[in-house]
Order: structure tokens, then C-alpha cells, then sequence
């Protein structure tokens, strides 16, 4: 909440969409891009990943000028700043954040207030968590999207964020947060130790961790059906306030997937994804296949299952 609330952390939708839109679409498609989305105005995926790439190469420019300047005092100015570098380092994942929703068609992310409401902090909340490789904050995140896709609204479904079974998953996630910053504070502590050659240590280390981070969530945002326009068939449409019965939710509380920057993205549910190297805790994922079959018959063989897919075990 610190780093949300610091000056130019919050990105305008509407004025980040048009200037950014502007150098390479028309007036026409603009205008639509602002008042639906860039998926409703039909901008091409090349014109938004291009505008998606450059965004994050501006924000990783800033973010590690403003680490490397904290790292030049050394050991003696720590404690003033560590905390100051982190938070402007999640002040600058939460502008990239909005940049990259914005740009795959997601509503404005705010709702107008000086403070955050709780829909908003549960959404950034799960944008960093796919931006940390957290399997559970993908799947969220993609569940949010499909039902802001089919319903065509232009407001985050709040009920959905603090209410249902995906509120427990924002919890979950902000707890692995919790834990990846203070693996943070250390590391930053670790890199600005030393006058001036902090700085360079420190600029460095930031970049390197910020750029693959970033590029994982607008993999992720870019895949999903919001991003591309992909409409489901009216059968299958997701009514926003009864967002919480949603199938495949109910088992997203119980993940206890702290893994690392190697899970891959966009893992769908009821599959094993990777932890990261070096992480030691692998996600919990429901595995419908090894669920017990009453008709089975008693003397099947081995081979007669489904074969349990690699990496489940």
C-alpha cells in the first residue's frame, strides 16, 4: 500500500492509452481502444506487445537509475535506503502492472478514491504474484479475465475479489509476497554494502530481476481471452457476481505454491508445474486423474489408467 500510494505510482488509463496508442493507430481506433479496450478496437497483438515491450524497458530503465543511486552512500545510510529502494522498486512493478493490464484490455484498475478499496489491492495483489511465478495468481487472474471477457463490463468484479474463493488465494499470495520481501531487503542490503561499487551492484541486481518479471506477466496477460478478444459461447457465460461458483475455484485456496521464477507461466489447473530452481516447495494441485474410479475394474493392469502425467509426483 506504501508503494501504491507514492507519487506517479498510479497510471491514468485513459491518458497512458492514448499517448502511448497514438503513434501507431488511428484516431478512430484510439478513441474505441479508451472507451472499450484495445481487443474491442482491434489493435494488432504486434502493435500491443511492441508498446508492452517498450513500456517495460522504460520502467526497468528507471527502476534500476534509482536503485543504483541508492546503492552509492554504502553501509552507514542502510537503514534509510534499503526500505526506500524497495518501495520504490514495487512502486514500479504496480506502474508496470496497470500499463500492461491496460494494454491487454483490462478496465481501469482504480476507483477514483485516494485510498485503494480492497478489488484493487486484490488485483495488483495477483498481478505480482504472477509477476513472482506463483501458479495460483495465474490461474486467478486468468479465471478474473475470462469473466470481465464474457460479461463485457468495464469494472473489476469486486465481489469476486473479496468475497469469494478467490479471496483467500489474494491472501495466500500476499503472504509468499511477504516472504519474497524480505529475501528482497536482504539482497538489496547485501548489494549496496559497499560505497560507489553498490551502486553498480545494486543497479544491476535490480534490472536483472525486475525485466523477467515484468516480461512474465505480459506473457501471461497477453495469452488470456481478455487480451485477444476471444469470446466464449453464451452457455458457458460467467455471471460476475456469482463469480465465487465458479468451476476449478473451489480448489485455488489450498495451493501452497511459493515457486520460484521457473514455474512456468499459465500453467492450467490440475497439472504439476515446476518450482523454481533452488526453491524446495512445489505447489499442492488437485489431480483429478488420481481421483478413485468406482467402475474400475479390480484386476486392471498397470497400463490400463490414464497415464499420470511427468513431474506429478
Amino acid at each position: 500500500m506504501y508503494a501504491a500510494n507514492l507519487p506517479g505510482v498510479r497510471i491514468d488509463r485513459e491518458a497512458y492509452l492514448r499517448k502511448t496508442l497514438a503513434r501507431t493507430c488511428s484516431a478512430e481506433q484510439v478513441e474505441r481502444a479508451v472507451r472499450e479496450s484495445p481487443a474491442a478496437a482491434g489493435i494488432p497483438a504486434e502493435v500491443l506487445e511492441k508498446a508492452a515491450n517498450d513500456s517495460i524497458r522504460y520502467e526497468a530503465g528507471k527502476v534500476s537509475a534509482l536503485s543504483a543511486a541508492a546503492g552509492l552512500p554504502g553501509l552507514l545510510f542502510l537503514p534509510a535506503t534499503v526500505p526506500a529502494d524497495l518501495a520504490q522498486y514495487f512502486g514500479h512493478m504496480l506502474r508496470i502492472a496497470q500499463k500492461l493490464a491496460y494494454l491487454y484490455s483490462w478496465p481501469d484498475l482504480f476507483s477514483g478514491e485516494d485510498d485503494l478499496d480492497d478489488a484493487t489491492k486484490g488485483v495488483l495483489t495477483l498481478f505480482l504474484g504472477v509477476m513472482f511465478g506463483t501458479h495460483s495468481a495465474n490461474v486467478a487472474v486468468g479465471k478474473l479475465a475470462k469473466a470481465i471477457s464474457e460479461q463485457l463490463v468495464k469494472q473489476l468484479p469486486r465481489k469476486a475479489l473479496t468475497q469469494g474463493v478467490v479471496y483467500p488465494v489474494v491472501k495466500k499470495v500476499a503472504a509468499y509476497l511477504g516472504v519474497q520481501m524480505t529475501k528482497q531487503t536482504f539482497a538489496k542490503s547485501v548489494s549496496k554494502a559497499v560505497p560507489v561499487i553498490g551502486a553498480v551492484v545494486s543497479g544491476g541486481l535490480t534490472l536483472a530481476t525486475y525485466l523477467p518479471m515484468a516480461k512474465r506477466l505480459k506473457n501471461h496477460l497477453s495469452g488470456l481471452e481478455l487480451a485477444t478478444g476471444a469470446q466464449a459461447d453464451a452457455g458457458d457465460v460467467i455471471d460476475v457476481e456469482g463469480f465465487e461458483d465458479v468451476e476449478g475455484l473451489e480448489d485455488l485456496a489450498d495451493f501452497e505454491d511459493a515457486a520460484g521464477p521457473g514455474t512456468e507461466p499459465g500453467t492450467e489447473l490440475g497439472t504439476a508445474p515446476v518450482a523454481g530452481p533452488g526453491t524446495g516447495l512445489v505447489a499442492r494441485i488437485p489431480r483429478p486423474w488420481k481421483r478413485s474410479q468406482p467402475n474400475a475394474e479390480p484386476n486392471a493392469g498397470p497400463d490400463s489408467g490414464p497415464e499420470e502425467p511427468a513431474g506429478s509426483r
